[in-house]
């Protein structure tokens, strides 16, 4: 009984922490759609999460925090750029000009490119007369075939866009887009690829980070204030009035504090402890429910449009992701070669422990 309760737990903890990403992510679309740029969220998102997670960290770790060196300082650097500010705001700016569902499907795909990124510097192993290793190239060749389909094929219209103030995408000229048309979702796309790509780099960094600084929520808690000071850099360039640093709004300011507290720090806390409890594979397994807790908020609160494609392709994506994900738990269960894996998720935004956000 309290084996299957302990389970219950770790299940309604994990249920509790995606509808908590959900909710997040539903904000976000909102806020940026009400003009608030991607990087002035990101920066005090950041800013929000360090404040939060860095008493945590101070007091939980501070007889076992291992000394700062300048070469794990250049490796927490990086692994804020991949692992938060760059990936953050190259998500941002793809769900600016796509749908909250829509880039969420995205997320699912960050394990396969970690996959095959991991391969060339033997972060994880490949042996296709096994079967495992059919099941994760099965997994792989699906889910690119699922990215595929996203990018290139819209489909009809399964349900169609009712008009909502939030359903904007914010122009500099020509005012607002009530849907966005194909050549802003070949943009949004693009850039949900490459975030996707940068967000993958950061597990190969993380995998390094975890050795050399063991320290889980202090290397966190550094990760936060180096991701805030690199993104308010990159804001300083590109935003020069004081006014666009300021939230406008109560909802940009409910999402900068529920993304920086929620997201990024209980979410973390939360995820660590699901995983140290039972393992990544079934961690990761709740991802794609993100997906379809966004899709119904998207549609019901945002009022977006829903076409054939994001659903065939989101189908096909989910599926490659469980054939990895079965996969890698056969091979972790069923062979003597067990690949380097689980530095954890510190974005917040997307907690596909792999190890692979």
């Amino acid at each position: 009984m309290g084996y299957c309760f302990r389970d219950w737990k770790i299940v309604l903890v994990m249920i509790s922490v995606v509808t908590c990403f959900a909710v997040m992510n539903l904000l976000i679309k909102m806020a940026i759609s009400e003009g608030m740029h991607q990087l002035v969220l990101v920066t005090l998102r950041q800013f929000v999460a360090t404040i939060f997670i860095a008493p945590i960290a101070y007091f939980r770790e501070r007889k076992m925090r291992p000394k700062m060196t300048s070469e794990i300082f250049v490796y927490l650097f990086f692994g804020a750029l991949f692992g938060a500010s760059l990936t953050q705001y190259l998500f941002f700016t793809g769900l600016k000009y796509t749908s909250t569902t829509f880039a969420c499907a995205f997320l699912n795909i960050v394990p396969v490119f970690t996959f095959l990124m991991a391969l060339p510097f033997r972060l994880d192993i490949l042996n296709v007369n096994s079967k495992a290793g059919v099941l994760k190239l099965l997994g792989t060749l699906i889910c690119l075939m699922g990215t595929i389909l996203l990018i290139f094929y819209q489909g009809a219209t399964l349900i169609p866009s009712h008009y909502s103030p939030h359903s904007a995408i914010s122009k500099q000229e020509g005012g607002p887009t009530i849907v966005p048309t194909r050549h802003d979702w070949m943009i949004g796309s693009v850039f949900l690829v490459i975030g996707c790509i940068a967000y993958s780099s950061w597990f190969l960094v993380q995998s390094k980070i975890s050795k050399k600084y063991p320290a889980l929520y202090s290397g966190t808690a550094v990760t936060f204030f180096l991701s805030f000071i690199q993104a308010a850099a990159f804001c300083l360039v590109t935003e020069k009035g004081i006014s666009a640093w300021i939230p406008q709004t109560k909802l940009q300011i409910i999402t900068v504090v529920f993304s920086g507290i929620v997201g990024s720090g209980i979410g973390f806390v939360a995820m660590s402890w699901c995983v140290e409890k039972r393992g990544p594979v079934f961690t990761s397994a709740f991802s794609p429910l993100i997906q379809m807790m966004v899709a119904v908020f998207d549609i019901s609160f945002l009022h977006e449009e829903l076409r054939l494609g994001s659903v065939l392709g989101s189908a096909l994506v989910i599926a490659g992701l469980y054939f990895l994900l079965w996969g890698k738990s056969y091979e972790a269960h069923h062979s003597d070669v067990k690949p380097i894996e689980k530095p954890i998720s510190q974005n917040g935004e997307i907690h596909l422990q792999i190890q692979t956000v």
